[in-house]
């Protein structure tokens, strides 16, 4: 039995908390946190930036012992390049909310993602932890990911169901995003116990194949977080089975972010196939989903295949391609090499007007595939990103 799609129940064993530590306006909170009730197991992984804040600075010790409970997200603020100060208002505020939920602070990950610069009102978020109540609720999933959104217009939730077991999966992230090694923010809980080593390396392997293969404007985030938890609570499940219906789980989440991307009207899904090595096929798609000439061509629905091929041909490091040998398709439409009759740029057109444009390159020298997903790149954006702090 495979996994199947499910409404999104929560995961046994695990509890919430949200509210508005006055980050955001007061209409909407701007902190969740989400904690097991009982021991996990669990995976984690952090951005690279150079600049990565506070929150993923004190995060990486507890990630690294496997055990963490859950994780506490503040939104609307990154608390990145914010100094010594912020760095202890992370730590302060990693300590209430461990406070809060009755575990210790090194059993915490902490979260933030938003403005870059800004200090935390740290008077407002005192007086507001000091209201909340240590039960929380039992998990409020939709509560929880609107929490942590910031420019997304929709929550991202996701979920499968292993015999008794669920995967719940909750993102967020819109703009300054292609992550490396992590993704935006994004958390899975699970009831399945799933032994330590070969969580670390499912997690890791799923990681590769979809956040790392997201990108809406190339921009990787200071604060780019991803998590699981596996708590046990319904017991084993097939490792196998599992290792897909977290990829299904995934693969969801980055094409909702990829959807909603800053500005965006369009999901671009681009496959390449017939490489040599799987790191080829994901440079030449990471090439196209990013080239702003091929995103532009989307938003306009201009059947201008030739920005496809000026793509792969900036990947002038990968020796092996050869143009003779590669196909291009729109869809289920040839667009290279055409054939005596021309391409059938009206098919194409009609391709591009949907809300899913898939772009498919076999390169015709190997075995190897990758798939990566991105957006349209319209006035929108630049509208979004030009007033982001004003």
């Amino acid at each position: 039995m495979g996994a199947e799609m499910i409404e999104h129940s929560a995961p046994l064993g695990f509890r919430s908390w949200t509210t508005n530590l006055g980050l955001a306006p007061a209409d909407r909170n701007d902190f969740a946190m989400v904690v097991s009730t009982r021991p996990c197991t669990t995976s984690t992984v952090f951005t690279r930036s150079l600049f990565a804040g506070p929150c993923v600075e004190i995060s990486r010790p507890v990630a690294a012992g496997r055990t963490a409970r859950g994780i506490a997200v503040l939104a609307k603020n990154a608390n990145v390049a914010t100094g010594d100060e912020g760095l202890r208002n992370a730590l302060e505020v990693r300590e209430r909310a461990a406070r809060l939920a009755g575990i210790s602070p090194d059993e915490l990950i902490i979260a933030s993602t938003g403005v870059i610069g800004c200090q935390y009102p740290m008077e407002t978020i005192r007086t507001r932890f000091d209201a909340l109540t240590p039960r929380g609720s039992s998990f409020d999933v939709h509560a929880t990911a609107q929490a942590i959104m910031t420019t997304d217009t929709r929550e991202k939730i996701s979920s499968r169901k292993i015999g008794k077991a669920t995967i719940l999966g909750i993102a967020k992230g819109v703009g300054m995003i292609e992550p490396d090694m992590a993704t935006m923010l994004s958390f899975i809980y699970t009831d399945a116990e799933v032994p330590e080593q070969e969580l670390d390396d499912i997690f890791r392997d799923v990681v590769q194949r979809t956040y790392n293969s997201v990108s809406i404007d190339t921009d990787t985030s200071t604060s780019d977080t991803a998590a699981i938890f596996a708590n046990g609570a319904a017991g084993a499940v097939n490792l196998t089975e599992f290792h897909q219906a977290l990829t299904e789980v995934c693969t969801d989440l980055v094409k909702m972010i990829a959807r909603d991307g800053e500005g965006a009207s369009k999901l671009i899904e681009v496959t390449v196939t017939g490489a040599s090595t799987e790191p080829q096929a994901r440079t030449v798609a990471k090439t196209i989903v990013n080239s702003p000439l091929v995103k532009t061509m989307v938003h306009g629905e201009d059947p201008n295949w030739g920005r496809v091929v000026m793509a792969i041909g900036k990947c002038q490091d990968e020796r092996t391609i050869d143009p003779a040998k590669v196909q291009v398709r729109f869809g289920y439409h040839i667009v290279y090499p055409p054939n005596s009759a021309g391409v059938d740029l009206i098919s194409v057109r009609k391709h591009l007007a949907g809300e899913e444009v898939l772009v498919n390159v076999d390169l015709g020298i190997g075995q190897e595939a990758w798939t990566v997903y991105g957006c349209d790149l319209t006035e929108g954006y630049i509208r979004i990103n030009a007033d982001y702090t004003t």
